[in-house]
């Protein structure tokens, strides 16, 4: 539930008074705030303030600038560990040794280009590499802080690409402000098309966006922005931080996909890898001086086991000018409006929460396990967001429930805006698994849906991108089957399974809607249904694009069922549109039935009533009502046009009766159909 921000303890143990279960822990709370303390104050004494720190990609890398009284270039790189770098690229014709750095004492190589009487010796779009020297011998490498990258046809090798367009990318649009909850429509641009490729920025822009605003979100969260060099990664093993991926397109083109979609009153969000790194040589950071500890630790605690990749060393004064200048630099170059931090469970923990549970706060605030220091960069990165942007959102993608993880950083928390709440879409799995229609636990499953810290905001979903990967199977598919390919026309005869799955479908998402945060989230495709995995191109299919693309075709033909189920899914984001549900703080439990699997509840205003049971229908089902009013029917899942059988009538009115029932002195008399759901609103 949402509560009002504590009055900040100077000290960072003002969590307490949300959790009075903490103050043994105040010593631990007290740690934690220092170092973060304590890292800005040694930030201060390196650069003079956060904020000077946080514009190294103003610094580092390709900039034009000044040099004594000459304007041209300037291309920095932290490199220590190596002997000698050399700029390489069209502009010197690839000679390795033409344009040699030099090293200054912190290990930063620097060459200035100067302008010519003809103009600047490299020039926007020409190619270019680092040629290092160090331990591994020579090599060619791309940037580190390049903010492009391109890939030859045939040979498919990485080079940095010199972007400074002769002409800026003109903004037109003001970013938008929402009120209440955010509903986070997730999108992959590649697999954005119905055509078996990759789609562009462009297509994105003008196709699926419309799409996203029409069906009622008001925040769309991109993957695989961030370039990374095998497609199949999903965009998790970045190469390039500040590079846009270019198999999308150009950053004009991710410009105007950001400046359309304010347009549409969209919020866009990053999905910012800064867990861990990919472990090429060639077209990455890894062993990029030489040395194998220069951005990462090193020895086996820099390689992630499970991941195949490389591990941030967040004590290093560069790694952490690094990745929070890459924080800065995406919100002020493409004006995206925050990040969903993935891995964040990952970072927080040396085994990576890996195989284990979390039990206690010991677990938390006092186990050899936390990595202080991961948790005190993403204090930092979080500082930096909403000093940069004050209305940014950021999201933690943490299983693990870290204390504090979404509360403000003055109150001795991490700073999130959200976490997002991983435990509802394995606990639905786990239902549909392993249990049967008639097994399903009421009363487990409103604790599940409401299970989260006190304070702290949460998104809620029902199925992600994880849950659509091939190898799992989405909430469509493991309700429907094969029989999704053959008997989702409208034409068809009713079949059970078919009946059973559009019935849940919806009433899953809406109780997951309902219940489980102050935001929610779906990926593109799965409102509707869609009925396959997502299987990006790789050697074991033939590089087929078959299962890595939407078929949009289905939702669009009003013969289909996937219809339904959209038109379903925008009046579900319609109810906070309308009555600003996610932003409600309170929900109560009015009546569990097991046996008839019934569960009634409150939140705010609302009157929500699920009946899970397979084939018992409720005739004059009485419940207890906040308020001393008759109640209207605003939203059921089984109206026609929801794909349902419309057995009650649309916009009717329960008459309030003075029969206490539930702890009240007022109740109402309802039908409810089996496996339908009704929302109610005094009038």
């Amino acid at each position: 539930m949402t509560v009002p921000k504590t009055q900040p303890r100077i000290d960072g143990t003002g969590l307490i008074e949300l959790d009075p279960y903490l103050e043994p822990y105040a010593d631990a709370l007290r740690s934690r705030y220092q170092r973060y303390q304590s890292a800005l104050a040694r930030i201060a004494r390196l650069a003079g303030s956060l904020n000077a720190f946080s514009r190294g990609h103003e610094y580092f890398g390709f900039n034009r600038g000044w040099h004594e009284d000459r304007k041209g270039i300037w291309y920095r790189e932290w490199a220590p560990g190596a002997d000698a770098l050399f700029l390489i690229g069209d502009f010197n014709h690839w000679d390795r040794y033409a344009a040699p750095l030099t090293r200054d004492k912190n290990g930063v190589w620097s060459i200035f280009l100067p302008d010519t009487q003809a103009g600047p010796w490299l020039v926007h779009g020409q190619e270019v590499k680092v040629h290092v020297h160090g331990a591994l011998g020579p090599l060619d490498r791309v940037p580190a802080w390049i903010r492009r990258v391109v890939y030859d046809p045939s040979t498919h090798n990485a080079s940095g690409q010199y972007w400074h367009p002769p002409k800026p990318y003109e903004w037109q649009h003001p970013t938008p402000r929402i009120a209440g909850g955010i509903r986070v429509y997730e999108a992959h641009v590649g697999m954005a098309t119905e055509a078996e490729r990759i789609g562009t920025f462009t297509e994105f822009a003008d196709n699926i966006l419309p799409r996203i605003a029409d069906a009622g979100y008001n925040t769309v969260q991109l993957m695989a922005i961030q370039e990374h060099p095998y497609y199949a990664s999903f965009g998790y093993h970045v190469s390039s931080f500040f590079a846009v991926s270019s198999r999308f397109g150009t950053p004009e083109d991710f410009k105007r996909l950001v400046d359309i979609a304010h347009r549409h009153g969209l919020l866009v969000l990053l999905d910012l890898v800064h867990s861990h790194a990919v472990k090429n040589v060639h077209d990455g950071l890894n062993f990029f001086d030489g040395t194998g500890h220069q951005y990462f630790h090193a020895g086996p605690r820099g390689q992630h086991p499970a991941w195949d990749s490389m591990l941030f060393d967040y004590d290093k004064d560069e790694v952490l000018r690094f990745l929070l200048s890459n924080v800065r630099f995406w919100l002020d170059e493409y004006h995206v409006d925050g990040f969903r931090f993935d891995g964040v469970t990952s970072m927080m923990y040396r085994d990576h929460g890996l195989e284990r549970g979390f039990h206690s706060y010991d677990d938390y605030l006092r186990s050899d396990n936390v990595d202080a220091q991961a948790v005190t960069y993403l204090q930092l990165a979080n500082q930096v967001a909403h000093d940069a942007n004050p209305h940014a959102i950021t999201i933690a993608e943490d299983v693990s429930g870290m204390v504090g993880i979404a509360r403000p950083l003055d109150e001795g928390g991490l700073g999130f805006d959200y976490r997002l709440a991983m435990g509802i879409p394995d606990y639905w799995i786990k239902i549909l698994k392993e249990k049967r229609d008639e097994e399903w636990p009421m009363g487990e499953l409103f604790s599940v849906l409401t299970n989260r810290r006190q304070g702290e905001k949460h998104v809620a979903y029902a199925e992600s991108h994880d849950q659509a990967l091939v190898g799992d199977k989405t909430i469509a598919f493991r309700l429907m089957d094969a029989d999704m390919y053959w008997l989702m026309s409208k034409g068809c005869p009713g079949n059970m399974i078919i009946e059973r799955g559009i019935a849940l479908h919806k009433m899953i998402r809406l109780i997951t809607f309902a219940l489980g945060g102050e935001g929610y989230l779906n990926f593109m495709g799965n409102e509707f249904g869609h009925p396959e995995w997502i299987d990006f191109p790789r050697e074991g299919n033939n590089f087929s694009y078959q299962y890595a693309r939407r078929q949009w075709s289905l939702v669009d033909d009003p013969a289909l069922r996937y219809r339904d189920l959209d038109a379903f899914d925008r009046e579900m984001q319609n109810l906070d549109e309308k009555y600003n549900l996610l932003a409600e703080p309170l929900i109560e439990l009015i009546q569990v039935h097991e046996d008839h699997k019934m569960l009634v509840f409150r939140r705010g205003a609302m009157v929500f009533i699920f009946n899970f049971h397979p084939h018992h229908s409720q005739s004059g089902y009485r419940f207890g009502v906040p308020e001393p009013a008759n109640y209207r029917l605003v939203l059921n899942t089984d109206e026609f046009w929801f794909g349902g059988h419309g057995l009650v009538n649309t916009g009717q009115v329960y008459p309030r009766q003075t029969i206490p029932a539930d702890g009240r002195n007022q109740s109402v008399q309802i039908y409810i159909p089996c496996r339908t759901a009704q929302i109610l609103m005094p009038v």
